[in-house]
């Protein structure tokens, strides 16, 4: 008996390529839509080469320059040849022959985007995984607690000959956050200055009421840009356990030299400008032009602020902390010594400034460079 066929309509197309990439089995879908398994087959090839056309890479070779390699070595071209009519290297050519059927006259365009699938989802090892001696440098750098920038960083310094000795911060994050193939142990996580196990998601913040008169960070004079000029500075508070006490951090953005300033459990606006105050006064007049701060009610004070003191406070923008990005690179530093879940009230002014916390900047620059 002759086997029945039926043409499918493009909605039915469609469907069943939607439940072909949900997992559906090509005889269930075939038994569904009264068609043989061939037909189906054809609807999930079809399918592969659009998503292919959709996502592809200009680096990797298309199914259309696949077809053209099988047309040429149907007519007997060289690689050559073949290469000049794709716009490839004919070592390309070769290799992509070589590679999906060993035989010249065996190729088919179809069979080797199929290899090409298979290959890209195969198992990779990472970097740290294959290479032990990498992975031990990196288990010692977070057991001293340092930060996966600080290892990348001094790994540079001390194999400055060895390139197998090269890993970005990136590489060391992902292997303690989203990998879960024992690269790194997950109880070294612990000795980042977070603490956290997992990256949270950072979820939008409402903005609060707006600052009165405040002057906005795009107004800072150039010269605080290129940091040549020392006395300018940037500024925000570190919270301590249940959000019930307060330390003000202050960096200056030429020399990342630290001042703390002791806030209790207070943290109204005059009782952060008077703070502040005390500490801008210990210093030069040359060394107090500016100061760039958060839009944080704290400072709603700012203008009593800048009378006092003659320093000129700007508001970065909102959300973007990038634009104070000496001070929240060092208050994440400062973490390794006033961690989150402290009674910062319980640290006294004397405490502060003697602390390691007060030349954390400072020797974190040297380690870095």
């Amino acid at each position: 008996m002759g086997r029945l066929y039926r043409w499918l309509r493009p909605d039915e197309r469609g469907l069943i390529a939607e439940r072909l990439v949900e997992g559906a089995s090509i005889g269930g879908l075939a038994a569904r839509f009264g068609c043989s398994r061939e037909t189906i087959a054809r609807v999930r090839d079809e399918a592969l080469m659009l998503r292919r056309r959709a996502e592809h890479s200009r680096l990797r070779l298309t199914f259309e320059e696949r077809e053209r390699i099988c047309v040429g070595v149907a007519r007997g071209e060289s690689d050559s040849e073949i290469a000049r009519a794709i716009g490839r290297h004919r070592s390309t050519v070769g290799r992509e022959i070589k590679r999906t059927c060993g035989e010249r006259w065996r190729y088919r365009p179809l069979a080797a985007e199929r290899g090409r699938a298979v290959r890209a989802g195969r198992p990779k090892s990472g970097k740290l995984a294959s290479d032990p001696r990498l992975l031990a440098a990196v288990e010692r750098g977070l057991s001293g607690c340092w930060s996966p920038e600080q290892i990348s960083a001094r790994l540079k310094r001390m194999y400055p000959d060895d390139a197998g000795m090269r890993i970005s911060h990136e590489t060391i994050y992902r292997a303690l956050y989203v990998q879960s193939r024992g690269e790194l142990r997950r109880q070294l996580t612990a000795q980042l200055r977070t603490g956290r196990e997992k990256r949270k998601p950072q979820g939008q913040v409402p903005r609060g009421a707006r600052i009165a008169d405040m002057v906005s960070i795009s107004e800072r004079p150039p010269e605080v840009e290129d940091r040549a000029v020392p006395g300018h500075w940037e500024g925000d508070l570190l919270v301590g356990a249940r959000n019930q006490s307060f330390v003000a951090t202050l960096v200056e953005r030429h020399t990342r030299y630290v001042m703390l300033a002791e806030l209790g459990r207070d943290r109204r606006t005059e009782h952060v400008i008077e703070a502040l105050r005390t500490q801008i006064q210990t210093l030069p007049s040359h060394l107090t032009r500016s100061l760039t701060w958060d839009q944080g009610n704290e400072l709603a004070a700012h203008k009593t602020f800048s009378v006092q003191t003659g320093v000129e406070v700007y508001f970065a923008d909102p959300h973007s902390p990038w634009q104070r990005g000496s001070n929240e690179n060092t208050n994440g530093l400062l973490r390794q010594y006033l961690p989150k879940g402290t009674d910062l009230a319980a640290v006294g002014q004397l405490e502060l400034t003697r602390s390691p916390a007060s030349s954390t900047a400072g020797r974190a620059r040297r380690w870095t460079g």
